[in-house]
């Protein structure tokens, strides 16, 4: 099976009789991407699954419209940002859960999820992700798992690159102080 760019994959969605094809080839290339920036957002796997579907229900409604001012992975990611943070906006409505202790939740959640299966220093990486914001800790995965660059961080999060460097900068300083301190 050859890959598609991103631009063939546009192409053939606007073409009726291609539109399925198309749409199953997105999600084939961006599902486990989008998985993994998603689970690092909620933790548990079960929800992560279930904001994927939601985000890719979102995609099919909205991708007609997509007008390419953006790559098609970035507008992706921003969808699965949304849908992550109002899922867990709602979570914490849901269960009345004081806002700070939504990372304590999480990390809760972490140490309890069968499938986690990271060894102990990187359960420490991830709880001292989770003692971040909420903005530094999407910053900080984003750059440091998914690799991603800043100016394409700046079009999912609708956030200067200079903030971004910033926000990443604070984030390692405050991961560094919480390893050296558990």
């Amino acid at each position: 099976m050859s890959e598609y760019t991103d631009k063939e994959l546009l192409e053939m969605f606007r073409e009726s009789d291609f539109k399925n094809f198309a749409f199953k080839q997105i999600i084939e290339k961006y599902q486990e991407r989008l998985y993994w920036h998603i689970r690092k957002i909620v933790i548990s796997h079960e929800d992560s699954d279930d904001i994927l579907q939601n985000t890719f229900v979102k995609v099919w409604r909205g991708l007609s419209q997509f007008r390419e001012d953006a790559k098609l992975y970035t507008w992706l990611y921003r969808i699965a940002t949304n849908e992550s943070l109002t899922f867990l906006k709602q979570k914490k409505k849901r269960q009345s859960i004081p806002f700070l202790d939504v990372e304590h939740h999480l990390a809760n959640t972490l140490e309890s999820d069968h499938y986690f299966n990271g060894e102990q220093i990187e359960l420490k990486l991830q709880k001292a992700i989770l003692t971040l914001p909420e903005k530094q800790r999407l910053v900080f995965n984003m750059k440091y798992f998914d690799e991603m660059k800043y100016e394409d961080m700046s079009g999912i999060l609708d956030t200067s690159v200079g903030a971004l460097k910033a926000s990443y900068h604070h984030a390692v300083k405050k991961i560094e102080k919480y390893l050296k301190e558990h």
